[in-house]
């Protein structure tokens, strides 16, 4: 856990603050699943992330405090995420059953906090500004709000988006275009990664990303270790794309997917964390390729679908590929940024 007191300047004292452990699982899950049903209408918090992100590995690079009131029910959870040199994730959820006064009271103090401990991160890292991220669900006007007065303004809507999984889809799906190969990263026998496969994939993502909106360094060891904070990570859910070129086989793309948890019918499925394809290998079919090896492994495991994220204005026309493959948009989100001079 990360030993920085996180403090929350001028909160009445009818409110008590704790930093959350591993017993307060249970209570910050129900509370993320209030959020979510208010303002999207359904819910899926999945207890082990949530425990990672309070008290596992997922804690280390977070500032956190839970608020209650004085009856001891958790209102609300900031956590303020040092995810890389230049980028603090700020996350508020407050209540939905919180009285409109008191909920606009805890979000004006808790984004307030959340400036004042990104300030302190960005010193820390000798920064001369950083970003801060923060989101909503578009049909979250509470949320919005809040993040608007705070100072944010929303930049982007992302596309949540899913297919369902058949289980012939195991071989029945074309495989790449000639000079195109996918294959997963190479692994030790014990079942770890090769690090030089990691940091190819690492690279040409990096690469891949650079005009795309908002795209930012990331070292490889928090590229690694933020993955790996994902209770659904595995590393054999990672493939590198390659391209045969008058030199040989280039790194031409890759992919990273995690396992979903089980839906109401108690079925797991597959998410991609990341698809990427490197300007020198666009219209080759790396894309479709690499998306194939998911749904196709996917159905190999008995899963039921895939659910990926992409940005509504793709400069590369992502979605239209997504939806024409069968995904469709289950809802949307919002990314609101600020920035800050340190």
């Amino acid at each position: 856990m990360n030993d920085a007191e996180v403090t929350i300047d001028g909160l009445p004292d009818r409110y008590a603050t704790t930093r959350p452990v591993a017993e307060d699982v249970p209570e910050v899950t129900a509370l993320l699943a209030a959020h979510q049903q208010a303002a999207k209408g359904s819910a899926g918090v999945d207890p082990e992330a949530v425990l990672g992100q309070l008290a596992g590995t997922g804690s280390w690079t977070r500032r956190q405090v839970l608020v209650r009131d004085p009856d001891a029910r958790l209102l609300a959870w900031l956590s303020v995420h040092d995810r890389a040199a230049g980028r603090v994730l700020v996350e508020v959820t407050v209540s939905p059953d919180a009285a409109e006064k008191e909920a606009d009271l805890l979000a004006g103090h808790l984004f307030a906090a959340g400036e004042r401990h990104a300030r302190d991160i960005g010193r820390m890292r000798r920064l001369r500004t950083t970003l801060l991220d923060s989101g909503a669900y578009a049909d979250d006007p509470r949320q919005q709000r809040w993040l608007d007065a705070a100072g944010y303004r929303c930049t982007r809507t992302w596309l949540q988006m899913t297919r369902p999984v058949h289980p012939d889809e195991e071989s029945s799906l074309p495989g790449p275009r000639e000079g195109v190969l996918v294959r997963p990263v190479d692994r030790h026998d014990d079942g770890l990664p090769v690090a030089q496969d990691l940091q190819a994939v690492h690279r040409v993502l990096e690469e891949s990303f650079q005009d795309h909106f908002s795209s930012y360094r990331e070292s490889f060891p928090e590229f690694v270790m933020r993955l790996r904070e994902d209770p659904g990570h595995r590393w054999d859910h990672w493939w590198l794309a390659t391209v045969e070129t008058d030199e040989g086989p280039l790194p031409a793309g890759a992919v990273v997917s995690s396992v979903l948890r089980p839906d109401a019918e108690g079925i797991p499925g597959s998410y991609v964390d990341y698809i990427g394809v490197h300007r020198r290998a666009r219209g080759r079919g790396v894309a479709k390729a690499l998306l194939h090896t998911v749904i196709s492994d996917a159905a190999r495991r008995g899963r039921n679908r895939v659910g990926l994220e992409v940005d509504a204005d793709s400069p590369t026309g992502a979605d239209g590929l997504y939806t024409s493959m069968g995904w469709v948009t289950d809802y949307r989100t919002q990314s609101w940024h600020q920035d800050l001079d340190l």
